[in-house]
């Protein structure tokens, strides 16, 4: 029997071309930083979660039962995990450049019932997805194109780990109606809201950008969440490759 040698120059080159990546769409931060991060999304956000819980029951109960391979985009501290990750055996592949929220993550996991075996975090950025082409049954991005660098980039790269038919489950804040109040603090306020959220935008035309992603079917709603008025503008919804 034959025994396949890895070549470590090929990992080495592997590893370099992945914090390659990491630098390049999101620069490293301090350490204290990501910890902070971590921890208020992991802490602060219950009253977020809440109040759109009805938003993504609607849009996970298309999920239960039917898939096996699930990416999930900008996973953060899991909080999606528990509408689908418990359900029949699925795999699921959590990306995030933070590498801070992988412990909450993990335990959001198991809180779901997902076997360990079947989850993987990854470390890496939503514009260079480290998954082979047409490997996903689905793609799940909610709060993540706020965030990215290249918002039309990661969308193509959803599209490209996606199987034929697979389906992009989306949720996101988005930019107010144009000559209102809230547009024009958005517009005052999304500098220091980049420096303080970790590059979240305010203003950003997700909608558009969702839209014009080339996939074969897209089905777009709106929602208002009043509770958090800067991000009170939400679209969810389900794309089809």
């Amino acid at each position: 029997m034959s025994i396949k040698l890895i070549d470590p120059l090929l990992i080495s080159n592997e590893d370099t071309r992945k914090q390659a990546m990491l630098k390049r769409f999101h620069p490293p931060r301090p350490e204290w930083f990501e910890k902070l991060s971590a921890l208020f999304l992991a802490k602060c956000m219950k009253a977020y979660e809440e109040e759109v819980a009805g938003y993504k029951a609607e849009l996970f109960s298309r999920l239960r039962g039917r898939v096996n391979k699930v990416l999930e985009l900008g996973i953060g501290t899991g909080p999606n995990l528990k509408y689908y990750a418990g359900d029949g055996d699925v795999h699921v592949y959590g990306v995030d450049p933070n590498q801070k929220m992988e412990k909450y993550a993990q335990e959001a996991a198991v809180a779901a019932g997902l076997p360990p075996t079947n989850f993987n975090f990854i470390q890496m950025v939503g514009e260079a997805l480290p998954i082979s082409d047409a490997s996903m049954d689905v793609v799940v991005g909610t709060l993540v194109l706020c965030s990215v660098q290249d918002v039309n980039l990661a969308l193509q790269e959803v599209k490209r780990v996606l199987k034929p038919g697979g389906l992009y489950i989306f949720m996101e804040h988005v930019a107010a109606q144009d000559r209102t109040a809230l547009k024009f603090l958005q517009n005052i306020l999304d500098p220091l809201q980049q420096i303080v959220f970790d590059g979240c935008h305010l203003t950003r035309q997700t909608r558009k950008h969702i839209s014009e992603a080339g996939f074969s079917d897209v089905n777009i709603k709106m929602a208002s969440v009043p509770t958090f008025f800067l991000i009170r503008p939400h679209i969810y919804g389900i794309a089809r490759k």
